[in-house]
């Protein structure tokens, strides 16, 4: 059910849903949409008051989401002279015609070769899958890169699964031996995805984000802060 609440001077709506847990959670979507869950035990007055515990966080949360809304980058026009962001390098586009599609780059340029160059809903596709084989192609030869470290704590080698994602860089399933990564990585620096992989497998060892956690991840990765600092600049995603 939708609710509404007056934080810090401002009217946020929320979404309630009532499931078995033992908390009061709260989670703010980039789309400004907030979800609150609670248990059937927990009385409006009690979740009213941990909103207005967190007004400050979900204004503030709120308030940068719509900035990064404000200064979205426009969709593409698969046209000669846009940029492209591919493994945190920005390279131009340059659409030509041929007999068969395809797609060439170099530490400048991408160049895209179509039968039709006014197609853009065919250009997309193949951006689109190119950029897709380019993440899939460097997740995966960091996944193996990286794996012998965990593989002495008895991890096996996990089942990789790509997807696109509103708020992770990632994540685990420790238990089906699972790991997901969001295709937006493509446009982040090698360095950063090496520390979302390095990230996603230490959670093998340590599920949560406990103070051990992040003991290890150091342990594996000492520049850990670093990377994860320009991580943060590439995007909005949270871990």
């Amino acid at each position: 059910m939708t609710k509404e609440i007056v934080l810090n001077g401002r009217t946020v709506r929320y979404d309630l849903q009532i499931k078995d847990v033992k908390n009061v959670n709260l989670r703010i979507k980039a789309n400004r949409q907030v979800f609150v869950s609670a248990n059937s035990k927990v009385s409006d007055k009690m979740i009213e008051e941990f909103l207005i515990l967190k007004s400050d966080y979900i204004v503030k949360a709120l308030e940068h989401y719509e900035q990064l809304a404000k200064y979205a980058p426009k969709p593409k026009q698969y046209i000669d002279g846009e940029s492209f962001r591919v493994l945190g390098r920005d390279l131009r586009l340059k659409v030509t015609q041929g007999k068969k599609n395809n797609i060439q780059s170099d530490e400048s340029y991408i160049t895209l070769t179509v039968k039709n160059p006014d197609d853009t809903q065919l250009k997309k596709k193949l951006m689109d899958k190119w950029m897709m084989m380019i993440c899939r192609d460097t997740v995966n030869s960091l996944c193996e890169a990286v794996y012998p470290k965990f593989k002495k704590y008895g991890v096996s080698f996990p089942e990789i699964r790509y997807r696109n994602m509103i708020s992770r860089w990632g994540s685990c399933q420790p238990k089906r031996g699972l790991l997901n990564f969001n295709y937006a990585l493509v446009e982040t620096p090698i360095c950063c995805i090496e520390y979302v992989v390095v990230h996603e497998f230490t959670h093998f060892l340590q599920p949560d984000h406990s103070g051990k956690f992040y003991q290890q991840l150091a342990m594996f990765m000492p520049d850990w802060k670093e990377r994860k600092r320009l991580l943060e600049k590439q995007s909005a995603f949270f871990e």
